[in-house]
Order: structure tokens, then sequence, then C-alpha cells
């Protein structure tokens, strides 16, 4: 799945680490990186498919012409076809970005919107520096993220938008049916209007968590 042009090639660079090495990210950085994702996603959507693990680590910069990130969704191997007679069963993906409906695996099982809850907390934790669901232990975890209760803490949100942060409160909701699908994603404000994203990031809270990440998977 490519999302930037082919003559840019991919430097194998996870997301996070790319911001990094920058040394410097604002709401608007944010803004191109979400906006890429999304359209990647509704593509694929629009052809039947679910990535169902997106997590920074799958995401993949390439540095555009004008120096921009330019980013590739990677590792589709727990992707899947689904049609609405044939929904989603398998418990699968990364527990800090799967939907409530992978972890709850009811018999109706799940949907493709399973990718935007997983876009919305990659967007919470690009704007702020950590998750917004966290517990001491994985079942813990499970349970803060099925119950989907969250806020924006004033420390680290009181300089971002009030459009990102509604943005991210119609992905994060543990409804699939009433979630943004991607295509809406695309014509919210936050990605429709750049003047929208004028909001500034705490960049030292958001290094600490992305160092942390690397450590854990090390």
């Amino acid at each position: 799945m490519c999302l930037c042009f082919l003559s840019n090639s991919v430097d194998g660079t996870e997301l996070f680490q790319k911001i990094i090495e920058r040394g410097s990210f604002s709401e608007m950085d944010a803004v191109k990186i979400i906006r890429q994702v999304v359209d990647g996603i509704a593509y694929v959507h629009e052809h039947g498919m679910a990535h169902r693990d997106l997590k920074p680590e799958n995401l993949l910069c390439a540095t555009g012409d004008d120096g921009e990130i330019l980013i590739k969704i990677a590792d589709f191997g727990l992707s899947k076809a689904f049609s609405d007679g044939d929904p989603l069963k398998t418990a699968c993906g990364t527990p800090d970005y799967a939907a409530p409906e992978v972890l709850t695996l009811d018999q109706t099982g799940y949907s493709d919107a399973v990718d935007l809850w997983s876009i919305g907390i990659i967007t919470y934790v690009l704007l702020c520096g950590y998750p917004p669901f966290y517990a001491d232990t994985v079942p813990e975890l499970f349970e803060a993220i099925k119950r989907g209760t969250f806020s924006f803490p004033s420390a680290e949100w009181s300089t971002v938008s009030a459009n990102a942060k509604d943005f991210i409160s119609k992905l994060i909701v543990v409804d699939p049916k009433a979630r943004l699908t991607a295509q809406q994603a695309r014509a919210h404000p936050w990605l429709a209007d750049d003047s929208a994203a004028t909001g500034a990031i705490n960049f030292s809270r958001f290094q600490q968590y992305a160092t942390q990440r690397q450590q854990q998977a090390a």
C-alpha cells in the first residue's frame, strides 16, 4: 500500500523515530500525517479490506521533495477481507491500539471500523505523548478500553485545538456504528481545513513515550 510518489523510497524509519530525529513537531505536522493515514485506510476499506493492526510501528516514513514526512502503511499480515455478511471475528492487533469490539469478541464480530479507533489512538498520542488508556496489567487495560472513558488533561491539551479534540472524540467511540468512517474522517474540519490546526504540542513528553515504546520492543 503506497501513500507517496513512486520516486520516493521508504527509509524504513518508523513514524515516532522519524519525528524524534526531526527534533520538533507541531499540530499541523500531526494533521499532515493523519490525513495520509486516513486516506490510505479509506483506500483499503474501499477495496473490502481491514488492516486490523494500525499502530505507530506500522507507519513507515519517506521524505518528500519538500522535506515533508510521507507515510506508508506497512505490515498487512493481519489484514483481512470482509463483508457485511461475514464479519471479522479473530482477536488480533496490539493492545494499546485495539478497538473494544476486538477485545470483546461477541458473536456479532467486528468490522473495518476497528481501524478508525486505532487512528484515534495514534492521533491522541501524537498530540500529547501518552495513550488515552493505561493500566498496570493487560486485563486492566482491556477493561479500560472496553469502557472507553478518557479525557484531555489540561497540562498537555490546553494548547491543542478544539478541532483536534473533536476529531479524536469521534473516533475513540465504543460503539463502532457511531464512530466516523474513513470517508467521514477525511471530511472532518481538523483534516479538511489546515487553518484549524493551531495548537502546540509538548514535544518532550512525546519523546519520552516514543523512547519507552522503543525500549519495550527491544
